[in-house]
């Protein structure tokens, strides 16, 4: 038979227990918490490469070659003719 000396020996105290549930605990959630930052900042990064991608489309698109439309016509304004109305005179035209 073995004697109870022996078996003491193999027996661990509860506070090695809990050290190491502790250690491995810490060590699961810094994997975690390390992990997540590291998808978010995948995501962000993809999406930066996508705006660059796009870019670099837009930039390299030839431009097709169209004819240029005539755009609307300005006539120059005529000031009003002096014959007809009475309160109107020719020297507030003169920028002073």
């Amino acid at each position: 038979m073995k004697s109870v000396s022996k078996f003491k020996h193999q027996v661990k105290s509860s506070k090695y227990y809990i050290f190491w549930g502790a250690a491995t605990i810490a060590v699961m959630a810094g994997q975690i918490y390390v992990g997540n930052g590291y998808r978010q900042m995948s995501e962000s990064m993809q999406g930066i490469s996508a705006d660059i991608n796009l870019l670099v489309e837009v930039l390299t698109m030839p431009v097709p070659k169209t004819m240029p439309v005539p755009g609307p016509r300005y006539e120059p304004m005529l000031p009003p003719s002096t014959g007809g109305y009475s309160d109107f005179h020719e020297s507030d035209m003169v920028i002073r």
